[in-house]
């Protein structure tokens, strides 16, 4: 995730000198730089007016003690479950944000929900939403609301991706050579995306809008809803929501 923000900040004019990639693993950086000339890929933080944080929840806090080391003032972190009370200990003279960005920040067409520690400037604020404007849409939410966030647009995209799985293996089992099905797939679910974002769209007038009573869709529907797939997705969300809330690093 963070290489991809840095690739969108990159196509969106940002100078790759002006930034700087702290990564441990040497042909980690070599790649970076490879793939983004004039990119500073590093093995330790540099003095910044502010950085985004993109490692695991295990390494969250040694990331942000090697950052308060060289007094970065301003934080966005992008680990999922790691609090802003815990970012603030870790960084106690930077002013700590939290987002929750997905992967299509990989095509630029991400979405992403920041929140700010209390008192926070607006300046600091803005300058996340710059960071997180450069892979997509960028929406503002309480911190209360971060574990929803990732248990559905954090890791909403996986579901998605089983069901384009599914449709690819039901259009081979129906006769379609696998190539055409992919592709089949793929383009229903881009295309039905596209229609979801259209002003005033609702789910369940654009699923009315394709079901004919008695049609092959309704037919198609009837079997989801017997198999309770309406349900799976809510429980998936709400797991992967408590997952979130498990990953939180205890208060002290």
């Amino acid at each position: 995730m963070g290489a991809a923000l840095v690739e969108g900040m990159v196509a969106g004019g940002e100078d790759p000198a002006a930034i700087a990639v702290v990564e441990l693993d040497p042909d980690r950086r070599a790649e970076l730089q490879d793939r983004l000339p004039g990119l500073r890929a590093v093995a330790e933080p540099v003095a910044s007016d502010g950085a985004l944080l993109a490692v695991k929840p295990g390494d969250a806090e040694a990331a942000c003690r090697a950052l308060a080391a060289v007094e970065v003032p301003r934080v966005v972190s992008v680990m999922a479950g790691v609090t802003l009370e815990a970012l603030g200990r870790w960084l106690p003279g930077s002013a700590v944000l939290r987002a929750m960005p997905n992967t299509p920040a990989l095509v630029g067409a991400g979405i992403s929900a920041l929140c700010a520690a209390p008192g926070v400037a607006e300046a600091d604020i803005s300058w996340a939403e710059s960071l997180l404007r450069a892979v997509g849409t960028v929406v503002r939410l309480p911190e209360r609301a971060f574990d929803a966030v990732t248990g559905l647009s954090g890791s909403g995209p996986a579901y998605v991706f089983l069901v384009a799985e599914a449709l690819e293996e039901a259009g081979v089992l129906a006769g379609l050579p696998r190539a055409v099905s992919r592709q089949l797939a793929a383009h229903t679910l881009a295309g039905s995306g596209r229609l979801l974002l259209q002003p005033g769209a609702e789910p369940a007038s654009l699923r009315a809008d394709v079901t004919s009573p008695g049609g092959t869709t309704a037919a198609g529907l009837h079997v989801l809803e017997s198999r309770a797939v309406r349900a799976a997705l809510l429980d998936a969300v709400l797991a992967a929501a408590e997952r979130s809330r498990q990953l939180a690093p205890p208060s002290v």
